[in-house]
């Protein structure tokens, strides 16, 4: 069973940086893809950023030159750096992991930018 937890969300200003953790357990971490999902009120989930087991990276247009996506194989972590941020990045956002069984996905945590 995989256990996946996020951590990192909070209040932020316009602006401002938050660097969101995916603390995995229960598979091999480094044969894992791992993504970023966000879901905003009234909105339908969207995928932010997605890392291979190689370690190439893509990212949705709109937070592409923003956010970083990376991951330590050693500590099994993924982050989400986010930075320059806006009211229009206020969502749930989700660590998604997929090793060659299962796809998994933690619980969330809520990042909301606001003045």
């Amino acid at each position: 069973q995989v256990q996946l937890v996020e951590s990192g969300g909070g209040l932020v200003q316009p602006g401002g940086s938050l660097r969101l953790s995916c603390a995995a357990s229960g598979t091999i971490f480094s044969i894992c893809d791992i993504n970023w999902y966000r879901q905003a009120p009234g909105k339908e989930r969207e995928l932010v950023a997605a890392i291979t087991t190689d370690g190439s990276t893509n990212y949705a247009d709109s937070v592409k030159g923003r956010f970083t996506i990376s991951r330590d194989n050693a500590k099994n972590t993924a982050y989400l750096q986010m930075n320059s941020l806006t009211p229009e990045d206020t969502a749930v956002y989700y660590c998604n992991i997929k090793d060659l069984w299962r796809s998994s996905w933690g619980q969330g945590t809520q990042v909301t930018v606001s003045s």
